[in-house]
């Protein structure tokens, strides 16, 4: 029988980070059990210079280095660790391995003026065949087309480019990957070739000396450098490659034990929705559908959407702080389900939501446009939140039934947007079937997974899922008001192609 073995797992969002532990224990006579502590927690988010928003990489380091530290003193002794992040974002290393400074955040707004310039050159379709994303603003493809566009001297000099995980990999170990599931969020990976798209970098004079041979998760990389033993009193850890993106460390993650297929929702600042698959699907439909094959754990691709998610009401609370009205997310939640149902509903992935600042403005502007009553207390603006993901959500697993003829009975949410019982319950009563929520930590949980694959500990991913449904708390929605959900669907359908008529 394998001992008990801790494990590491660094789970950055968009918002905040965490360092977590990970413990498998094999009990006698029982299936073995996984306990999760989260040892150190941080804020994270963009840095606004100038025109740019940049992410503060360094700061993000030293706050690994604070949970390595913390793990060793609080009396655990991890002999891995892994890193999971978003997506698409990244750092430019030159000759010496130096950062040439710090990454742009994907919200930044230097991408919108060499879109169209992009598609227009290659063909939206053939952009989609290459790659199997969807075409979102952020994607690393965009990133750099507008960084050569702005004749940026890092781009000449750069010699290297590491994803965000990978450059944290990097700054600790002082080894250079790129890891799969985070390099097919770049748009410059071709999931048929199952290899970098260097014709398309070399339209579009994107250096392909840039990218590093793509390695898999479960890849042990190295250990910490002895500088960083030494700094912070710790043994030499080792860097397991996960599924560094934190979308298909939350795919690990979803307690579904059978080998039926599944429908997931990864529930925080982003919503992604998908479902998991053998081959990335790269039909024409799945391309007007504007869905993303993202690689995944042991070979597999995510076929999923990008929804706007919980994003709309963070800046919705932002806004209200700033104003002096602080309100907690249970109060808002409160104020939301004594509001009045359906009364006003968005298109959550208007693109209007996709930038900070004056959401609540753009809410009342999207109500007001469509001819909806205007929002304006707490409780109406979040309901209409809430309400307008549940809807998107049952939209969502419609296309993916269609586009993948699979029927499913009821979908899981996981990630700590699935705090919020009464988003996880309009969503059931949206789609007519039950919601199976948790875990909440569902990424960390999949990148501590990854690393007990990588050791021994964890056979495959079936046997992953078994130990998550058998380790933490699963909690069952059963759908209601059947009938005027039915009702506010068609309505949400209308509203969206009365805005697309509008845009044509």
């Amino acid at each position: 029988m394998l001992e008990d073995q801790e494990v590491l797992a660094f789970d950055l969002g968009a918002s905040s980070g965490r360092a977590l532990i990970g413990r498998m224990i094999h009990e006698s006579g029982g299936a073995p059990r996984l306990k999760v502590e989260e040892i150190h927690r941080f804020p994270n988010g963009p840095v606004e210079i100038g025109d740019h928003l940049y992410w503060d990489i360094l700061r993000l380091l030293e706050e690994l280095k604070t949970g390595l530290r913390k793990a060793f003193q609080d009396g655990y002794s991890p002999r891995t660790f892994g890193i999971d992040t978003w997506g698409v974002d990244f750092g430019l290393l030159d000759a010496n391995g130096e950062l040439m400074g710090n990454p742009y955040h994907y919200r930044d707004p230097h991408t919108q003026e060499v879109i169209e310039d992009v598609v227009s050159s290659i063909g939206k379709e053939a952009l989609f065949e290459q790659s199997g994303l969807q075409l979102m603003p952020f994607n690393t493809v965009y990133q750099l087309a507008a960084m050569k566009q702005a004749a940026s001297p890092k781009l000449d000099a750069a010699r290297t480019l590491l994803l965000t995980p990978d450059l944290l990999v990097y700054f600790l170990t002082g080894r250079m990957v790129c890891e799969f599931t985070m390099a097919t969020t770049t748009q410059l990976y071709h999931p048929s070739k199952q290899a970098w798209n260097t014709e398309l970098m070399d339209r579009l004079s994107i250096p392909p000396h840039l990218f590093l041979e793509v390695i898999h998760p479960g890849t042990a990389i190295a250990p910490l450098t002895q500088r960083v033993c030494k700094e912070l009193g710790v043994p030499p850890v080792e860097a397991v490659a996960v599924g560094t993106h934190d979308t298909e460390s939350a795919a690990v993650a979803v307690p579904c034990c059978s080998d039926e297929s599944f429908v997931y929702l990864v529930c925080g600042t982003w919503s992604l929705m998908g479902t998991e698959r053998e081959q990335p699907l790269l039909t024409e439909e799945a391309a007007r559908l504007e869905f993303s094959n993202e690689g995944g754990v042991g070979g597999t691709y995510q076929l999923l959407k990008n929804i706007m998610g919980l994003w709309i009401l963070q800046e919705c609370k932002a806004e209200w702080d700033g104003q002096g009205s602080v309100y907690s997310y249970s109060r808002l939640v409160q104020e939301a389900a004594g509001a009045e149902p359906f009364r006003s509903l968005i298109d959550p992935d208007d693109f209007r939501f996709y930038s900070p600042h004056d959401m609540i403005g753009k809410i009342q502007a999207f109500c007001l446009e469509s001819g909806q009553p205007v929002p304006q207390r707490v409780g109406e603006i979040t309901r209409c939140v809430l309400e307008s993901l549940a809807l998107k959500y049952k939209q969502t697993v419609l296309q993916i039934e269609s586009l993948t003829g699979e029927s499913f009975q009821g979908l899981h949410m996981v990630g700590g947007g699935i705090q919020n019982e009464l988003l996880c319950q309009l969503t059931a009563n949206a789609l007519a079937r039950p919601v199976w929520a948790g875990p909440v930590e569902a990424s960390a949980i999949g990148n501590m997974l990854v690393q007990y694959m990588s050791t021994g500990h964890c056979k495959d991913l079936q046997t992953a899922r078994r130990l998550v449904a058998d380790s933490f708390p699963i909690r069952l929605y059963e759908p209601q008001q059947h009938p005027e959900w039915v009702n506010a669907y068609l309505r949400f359908t209308q509203l969206q192609a009365r805005k697309e008529e509008e845009q044509c």
